[in-house]
């Protein structure tokens, strides 16, 4: 088993308490006699300090442990519970041998008394209960600080890819080329033209929604992409090609706003788009298990496109991945898995169970 990690609570309470514990629990379970001899209160010490301190790393092995078996906040109770019963029993175990420890010192002043040790035994197990107590607000208060802090960037990445899919939009030369498409269609098919502009006011539009909740549906998503992946079309024709193999029962699930207009966005960014080279972009639902189960891993969405890298070098500042990435990280969602294999790019995205 891996030894878990000391923290620096663990070490700070650990240098504050010990110094004035030791003497303490002595004292309880000798007496007067502990300040009476300089060489009493020397040996005892030592033996107490040689038990407390194997005892002390055990109670916090015991505490770092449970912390990682019942993290959740839901479980704090039932943490507590196992922390405290089996700390105590640790220490009063190397309590009990250290004081069994005293009567082999030689000090013929020394009597055993067993009520002394029944006060020392509760004084005992008051420490843990006090030290679980401290140890448990400290963490409590470093969880909310680092909740703190993933609020407030997971608040800046949902602006900044807003702010990218909207750029993306109001880009001059998307502008222009929907422009000119729209201005071909209004020549040859009006209906046609009527669609363009429904769909492009769909994808405005969700654009500007798209700041009002961190997690969409699926369904949704998906909704936005065809309205988008319309204007497309209209613009290169069969040059470019969109299939979708999705489950139904994955329509509910959540996912991050705008993630597929970036992942098409950047498909289309990066590659040639021919009518003797088309691009072809398939989404579908991996399923691991079906969505009713309660375990394991509900279902993810693959996005992949063939690859056919321009030959010019494409800026980018791959702020899109990154923010998919890191959004799917601060909303604790799951491993975004990114694949370039040369044939294809495939971005695998989990899918969110709505609670």
């Amino acid at each position: 088993m891996k030894i878990p990690a000391y923290t620096k609570q663990n070490t700070v309470i650990q240098l504050a308490v010990l110094p004035v514990y030791i003497p303490l629990v002595n004292w309880i379970l000798i007496g007067n006699l502990y300040w009476s001899d300089w060489r009493i209160f020397l040996v005892t010490s030592l033996l107490m300090f040689g038990f407390i301190y194997p005892h002390w790393f055990i109670n916090n092995i015991i505490a770092l442990e449970y912390h990682r078996l019942y993290q959740h906040p839901n479980q704090l109770v039932k943490r507590l519970i196992y922390t405290v019963i089996l700390s105590c029993f640790n220490s009063c175990l190397f309590t009990w041998i250290a004081y069994q420890s005293f009567g082999l010192a030689g000090f013929s002043e020394y009597h055993p008394q067993p009520v002394r040790l029944a006060w020392g035994l509760s004084f005992v197990i008051f420490t843990v209960i006090v030290v679980t107590a401290v140890f448990e607000s400290i963490n409590a208060f470093e969880q909310w600080e680092k909740t703190l802090r993933e609020t407030e960037q997971l608040k800046k990445i949902h602006l900044q890819t807003q702010f990218e899919g909207l750029k993306s939009q109001i880009n001059p030369h998307f502008l222009f080329n929907s422009l000119n498409s729209l201005s071909s269609l209004i020549e040859e098919d009006t209906d046609q033209a009527e669609r363009f502009v429904e769909e492009m006011s769909s994808v405005y539009r969700y654009l500007l929604r798209s700041n009002e909740t961190q997690l969409v549906r699926l369904s949704d998503e998906l909704t936005f992409a065809n309205s988008y992946f319309h204007l497309l079309s209209t613009r290169y024709g069969e040059n470019i090609r969109l299939e979708q193999a999705i489950d139904d029962d994955y329509q509910e699930y959540l996912l991050p706003p705008l993630t597929l207009q970036l992942l098409l966005e950047n498909a289309i960014k990066h590659n040639v788009i021919l009518p003797e080279q088309p691009l072809h972009i398939h989404i579908e639902t991996i399923s691991a298990g079906h969505p009713s189960e309660q375990t394991g891993e509900p279902g993810r969405l693959r996005i992949r496109n063939n690859l056919q890298r321009k030959s010019t070098k494409v800026l980018s500042n791959r702020v899109g991945l990154a923010n998919i990435t890191t959004q799917y990280r601060l909303l604790g969602g799951g491993e975004v898995v990114v694949q370039d294999d040369d044939a294809f790019f495939t971005v695998t995205l989990p899918l969110i169970r709505r609670n």
